[in-house]
């Protein structure tokens, strides 16, 4: 798992702006857009002299007015310090030093983990003699940065990426041997009751407050001859009973879990129905790239006739339209019922997750489809598509090399996608393609 560094502070400080550029090396920056919040990115993959982390931008540490907002303010704080491997707290040389600073460097004291303090906005020598005021914190060093242009920042994360746990750039190493699942979800939807049924002892602490799980734990079983690993995760809380902080890094622990799994097991509350909080978890999923299953959790709580499984499943459909392929099971984690289901679905979805057919069956089970259907023109002439490759597993991914990779309408796509699922069984598992232009 990747060490995670936060960044701390007042608002408009540039903790967005240091951010951003920390992760504008990276191909695959991870952004969440979530409704009814702030549009920017809170999480981000960085990498630095070889060494790969996991970027947190906190809300602002707001000033002390009210004591509600007292609380919050120090919830927010520690909750993030609590989850980073290191902390870089950045402070303003225009503001100088504010009563919010002093506040935030109290509790910082008290933290057994690495601190860097970081003057922003100084833009050249004038700026740099103001962040000597931040010394009257009772720190050793002062980094003075700029964020905006980037002078000092090499320096500042030459000694923050020293300070971490090492995780090497790249992808981290799988165990080929065994499923990695991840039980995601909403908090109080039964994720630790469903890892203590699924391994008959009492592995998680299951408790009726939401949050109860803060780290993902994982834990190696087998079940017959096969071998698995799972992953019980913090649940993820809906800002309605929340701060946004609360809820980000509970957002986070997701990501970091989905990032290390094959499948994803979606829990769902059968009592509370399918939420919108439930689709962005999804979401999540779905832009990660795993195999997901969604566990309709509490089932013996619903009263049912025969067509409420019908109904139920789709009411998930019609919320879920962009994951309609994956798998839904009902269980009671609480009694046990149909939990043997759940490695029924999984057994068979990771088959899929990992298959890998060879080019020539690729292209002679799509040759005939896209001939009845070929891709639309493109600037008045023919868009030949030459050949197919699956290029990739985990999820399976295909491209596609044509005469003119733009012009590909995403409704094309689709359909390239669901002919892929149909022809070659794909039916179960997240399919990505991609286009590339042919040699000539």
């Amino acid at each position: 798992m990747k060490p995670v560094i936060a960044i701390i502070g007042r608002p408009n400080v540039g903790k967005s702006t240091l951010f951003n550029r920390l992760v504008r090396s990276r191909k695959k920056a991870i952004v969440i857009d979530e409704p009814g919040a702030t549009r920017d990115r809170n999480y981000g993959e960085g990498e630095w002299n070889g060494r790969a982390f996991l970027l947190v931008d906190t809300g602002g540490f707001e000033p002390v007015t009210t004591e509600k907002i007292l609380v919050q303010m120090r919830e927010q704080t520690m909750l993030a310090i609590e989850e980073a491997d290191a902390i870089v707290f950045l402070l303003d040389v225009r503001d100088g030093l504010t009563t919010s600073d002093r506040e935030i460097a109290r509790m910082l004291r008290a933290v057994e983990k690495p601190v860097f303090y970081a003057a922003n906005k100084t833009d050249g020598p004038k700026q740099e003699a103001l962040s000597y005021e931040f010394y009257g914190l009772g720190v050793e060093t002062i980094y003075p940065i700029s964020a905006q242009h980037g002078l000092g920042v090499a320096e500042l994360l030459d000694e923050v990426v020293e300070a971490l746990p090492f995780s090497p750039a790249g992808d981290e190493p799988e165990e080929e041997d065994r499923i990695r699942i991840a039980v995601i979800g909403k908090p109080n939807v039964g994720k630790s009751s469903l890892v203590n049924r699924i391994l008959g002892v009492e592995r998680a602490i299951v408790n009726p407050i939401p949050g109860t799980t803060r780290d993902a734990v994982d834990t190696a079983f087998e079940r017959g001859e096969k071998k698995y690993v799972l992953i019980d995760t913090a649940g993820i809380r809906r800002k309605a009973r929340v701060s946004l902080t609360l809820e980000k890094y509970s957002v986070l622990q997701a990501i970091k879990t989905l990032g290390r799994c094959d499948v994803a097991l979606l829990l769902i509350d059968a009592v509370e129905g399918i939420t919108e909080q439930d689709a962005k978890i999804a979401g999540l999923a779905l832009e990660e790239g795993r195999a997901v299953i969604i566990v309709v959790n509490k089932w013996d709580a619903i009263e049912k006739d025969n067509a409420t499984v019908g109904e139920y499943v789709q009411k998930i459909h019609d919320t879920l339209k962009f994951m309609d392929f994956a798998p839904i099971v009902f269980v009671s984690a609480l009694s046990g019922q149909r939990v043997p289901k759940i490695f029924e679905a999984v057994d068979s979805v990771y088959e899929q997750y990992t298959r890998r057919v060879n080019t020539a069956l690729v292209n002679e089970a799509l040759r005939a489809v896209i001939t009845r259907n070929p891709p639309p023109m493109s600037q008045g002439r023919s868009n030949t598509i030459a050949y197919i490759t699956q290029a990739a597993v985990r999820p399976p991914t295909f491209i596609f090399f044509i005469k003119d990779p733009k012009g590909i309408h995403f409704s094309y796509q689709r359909f390239l996608v669901n002919q892929i699922r149909e022809t070659m069984g794909f039916t179960q598992v997240p399919v990505r393609i991609f286009f590339k232009r042919k040699s000539k």
